[in-house]
Formats: structure tokens, sequence, C-alpha cells
């Protein structure tokens, strides 16, 4: 076990900040027992997997233990992890909403992963089908195609199947998984290229964006949704999503919007429109509801 030690200059949410990493409760890269309690992550690194435990002590100083091949590149990056990089400082708030979750929350960063391949593959998942679906299908994929987390991890948690193993899955496999033809290519065309990928981190931006939709399968939602969580990107604007565009547009406008419309409403707030989509996603703002929800579709039954 390696452990590092390190207090930020800033308010942090630990758990808020970290929150995007996790795809669902039964995510078997995650485990916390609840509020105040210790976070654990299975990731991949450079020099292999890694298991980190991250908790708070009561000076603000956050403590991360690690195990495995990757303990130290995982000690190395935990600064940027937990925000270091970013300035939300130079944000400046147009709408009383955000302008309210601004300061209830100061302590809401967006972190930096450092890894492309483990939010690239759930969030190609999550692609037009319900979250419950995708996180189902990273479940299953986890469980049955991960190695087992390194160190004294809690039961059942997994490391993210590399490159490798993905391209090793059968295709029945991934219809068990209920993963459909389209996001299968997808995935494999990212596990093909995966190391190149990488290099978007240190890219940032849009031309780490851009590097990303290279890959056939990876369009501007998908690129975005890994800019956030890899390298903390605070302008990538989830273009294409089903549900944010409404979000944003009831919140600040009073009335649905569609892609163009958030875009228009967000242009005062670039270099950092992702920035004020999330604090209306953590605002507790809840649009109106006219309809019934979207139903799941099991990809197993075709």
């Amino acid at each position: 076990m390696a452990t590092r030690e390190w207090r930020p200059e800033y308010r942090l949410d630990l758990a808020g900040v970290l929150a995007p990493l996790r795809r669902g409760r039964g995510d078997p890269t995650w485990r916390s027992a609840g509020e105040g309690s210790a976070i654990w992550r299975v990731s991949t690194t450079p020099d292999g997997p890694a298991t980190t435990r991250l908790r708070r002590r009561s000076d603000g100083t956050v403590v991360c233990d690690a195990w495995g091949p990757g303990a130290q590149w995982s000690l190395d990056g935990l600064p940027r992890l937990l925000g270091a990089g970013d300035r939300p400082e130079e944000f400046v708030a147009h709408h009383p909403l955000v302008a309210d979750a601004s300061r209830r929350m100061p302590g809401l960063r967006f972190g930096a992963s450092g890894r492309v391949w483990d939010v690239l593959v759930p969030s190609v998942l999550e692609q037009k089908v319900t979250g419950v679906e995708a996180r189902r299908s990273w479940r299953e994929l986890c469980r049955r195609f991960g190695d087992p987390a390194p160190g004294p991890a809690p039961d059942g948690m997994r490391v993210p199947p590399s490159p490798a193993q993905v391209r090793e899955i059968p295709d029945w496999e991934w219809h068990k998984a209920g993963v459909d033809s389209a996001r299968r290519r997808a995935i494999l065309a990212c596990a093909a290229v995966a190391h190149r990928l990488e290099a978007a981190c240190e890219l940032g931006g849009e031309p780490g964006r851009e590097l990303l939709r290279k890959v056939p399968g990876i369009g501007v939602w998908t690129a975005a949704e890994v800019a956030q969580r890899a390298w903390g990107d605070t302008d990538a604007v989830s273009v294409g999503d089903f549900h944010i565009p409404t979000l944003v547009g009831w919140a600040l406008v009073g009335r649905p919007l569609d892609d163009a419309g958030m875009l228009g409403v967000l242009a005062p707030y670039a270099p950092q429109r992702q920035r004020a989509v999330r604090f209306v996603e953590v605002s507790g703002f809840r649009r109106p509801r006219f309809g019934p929800r979207f139903s799941p579709k099991d990809y197993r039954a075709i």
C-alpha cells in the first residue's frame, strides 16, 4: 500500500467532485457507504490497475491509500482528480438560479481522472439508451470481463475491462450484456486505438474532443461526456442529450429548448458553459413533466 496526504487550498466537496465518475449505485468500480465515509475507486492507469481509497480528516486533509501496479500514478494525480486544475473563480453567473447554486455549492469543482478509457466505455454504453440500460451493461461487462480489484477492496469490486479484454469478448456476450451492434462497434473501434486516445487528456479542450471524434461512433455528445471527466473540461456541453436542453431551457428561460437554443442561452458562459449546466443539474430544479417516461429496451430479447 502507498499513501498520500494532500490538503487543498480551497473548499472541496469530495463526494460531489468524484460523483460524475460513478455509473449508478451498483457500479463495480466504485464503493461508498454513505456521506462522510471513504470512497473506493478502481481504475486503469498507464502502469496497470489501481485501487484507491479516499477520505477526509476533520482538518480538511484528503488521505488517499492506493494498491496495485498503478498506485503511484494514482497518487501523483490526486490533486487534479480533486479539481486542483479547475478555475471556478473565473466563472460569472448570468442567471439567478445558476448564481444561487454557485453560492450554495462553492466546493463543487471539475476533477480530472486523467484516463480516457475508463470513462469512454461507459459513455458509449449510454448512447441513445436509458441510464438503467447503460448501467446494467456496464455492471455486467465489468463483473464478467474485468479483473478483481487489487488490494483489500470491498467484495465485488472490479477493474474496468482493458482494451485487450474488450476485443476478446464474443458477440453473444455483448448481446447478453444488452449492448446493441452500433455501440459494440464503437467500443471495439475505441479499443483498437485506445493508447492513442489517451493523448486527448494532454490536448484538452476542443482539440482533445476532436481527437476522440475521429473514432467511428464517437460523436459530439460522447466526446463531451468523456472530456468533462477525463480532463475536467468546463466548456464541453453534452449536445445531443435527450434531457439536458429541456432542463436548461425550463431552468433558465422558462420553456423547453433544442440544442441550438440551449447553446444560445449558454453562450455568455463560454468558456465554462458546462459548469453552468452542472449548476443547473445540482440546483434541485425539476422541469415540468407532461408524458410517460421513456421505457427501457431489452436488447437481449432481440
